[in-house]
Parts: C-alpha cells; structure tokens; sequence
C-alpha cells in the first residue's frame, strides 16, 4: 500500500531499501537512542517496515512488529534531523497504529525517550514491567540492558 501525501510518499519498505534504512536507524543508535539493526536483521523484517520518501529519498522509517496475538511495537522510528517537526514521523506512526487495526490487534507499544511525542498521539506510560517477556529478547543486545531508561508507553486501539 502507498500514501501519496503533497510532500511525499508513505510506503511499505521493500528489500532494496534495506540500506538506506540500516543507515537512518544506525545513526541514532550511534547516539544510544535506538537500538542498533544488521542488514541480516532488516532484512528479515523488512515487511515490519514503512518508509517515507520525499523527492525519491527516504527520510523516515518505522516497523511495527507483532508481538503476540493482540500486541505489537512501534519500533525504530527514525526521521532525517533535517526532517524533524515536519510531520513525517507522525504519519509514519499513524500508519503504524492503521495496520495494527487492520490486523486486528488491540494495543501497540513503544519503548522511546520521544514522550511527549507520543503522548500527543494517544499513547500513556506504562510500567515496563507489565509488558510480555518476549519483549525483552531485543534487549538482551542492547548496551544499557538491563538498566534501560528508555519509557515505555502503550495505545489502545478501538
């Protein structure tokens, strides 16, 4: 499925955007703000993602990735900085949070330092410790587990 948009083009990412991709998320993950992805990985998930394109380049991705029968994550939502405050990284979540609906799932989560961000989109803190266990098998990489200061918050979809 494709949104063309005035601006831009929200899509499913497709194999042969895999690089660039690896390349948007790994530099946040530089900075310790995302966790960091392989190719190997992107590729095996690469229908989790949605990219945003302007001008033929991808400025923004973001995965929603299933985590149990009702459960999903937004997961390694990312923006060009020169992107920012532009909008793209709500349209990439509000189609994130369309799909879940589409697949009938009815709460999407996220793990982010982005609060008040997702705050404006429905989204609440919640404690981590609610969450499934099989949520954690990703951060097992991470270099701040198991002292991850990172906020989870939830939205419940109707």
């Amino acid at each position: 499925m494709k949104t063309e948009t005035a601006k831009g083009v929200l899509r499913k990412a497709k194999p042969k955007d895999a690089v660039k991709i690896h390349e948007l998320v790994n530099e946040y993950a530089k900075e310790g703000l995302l966790l960091p992805l392989s190719l190997n990985k992107l590729y095996d998930n690469i229908r989790d993602f949605w990219v945003y394109e302007e001008g033929g380049e991808i400025v923004g991705c973001a995965a929603l990735h299933i985590v149990w029968e009702d459960l999903a994550e937004i997961r390694s939502l990312a923006v060009k900085r020169e992107h920012h405050k532009k909008g793209v990284g709500k349209k990439l979540v509000l189609r994130c949070l369309e799909e879940a609906k589409e697949y009938d799932l009815k709460r999407v989560f996220v793990l982010t330092y982005q609060v008040e961000f997702f705050k404006k989109l429905g989204f609440r803190e919640l404690d981590k410790r609610l969450l499934p266990h099989k949520v954690w098998s990703d951060c097992i990489n991470c270099p701040k587990f198991p002292t991850c200061d990172e906020t989870a918050m939830i939205r419940e979809l109707g």
